[in-house]
């Protein structure tokens, strides 16, 4: 069992930088995968970025590719979303996912979501 805690959304401008924060309990986390997600007023929720539990792969949307990172710190167990260069398209409710297998569309589990604003 997995809870993943979201934390680190706001108000930025665009053009701006935020840092997105996963804290996770469970022992087991290190060797989970590890998923962002986002959610727009009126859209579906969409996949931004996954990274493999041996911080050895990395995958994003094309949409934020070369903007955002997805990173780890298993010691903390916490997973971060560094995101640079941010549009106003950006704006959404940004989750945090988790699971013993490569991230999919489905994964196993959820955070509560954090969310993020870009004004033009």
């Amino acid at each position: 069992q997995v809870q993943l805690v979201e934390s680190g959304g706001g108000l930025v401008q665009a053009g701006g930088s935020l840092t997105l924060s996963c804290a996770a309990s469970g022992r087991t986390f290190s060797t989970y995968f590890m998923g962002w997600f986002r959610q727009a007023p009126g859209k579906e929720r969409e996949f931004v970025a996954a990274i493999s539990w041996s911080v050895g792969s990395t995958h994003y949307a094309d949409s934020v590719k070369g903007r955002f990172s997805i990173s780890r710190d298993n010691a903390k167990n916490t997973g971060y979303l560094q995101m640079n260069s941010l549009k106003p398209e950006d704006t959404a409710v940004y989750y945090c996912a988790a699971d013993p297998r490569p991230i999919s569309a489905a994964p196993s589990y959820w955070g509560q979501g954090t969310q993020v604003t870009v004004s033009s």
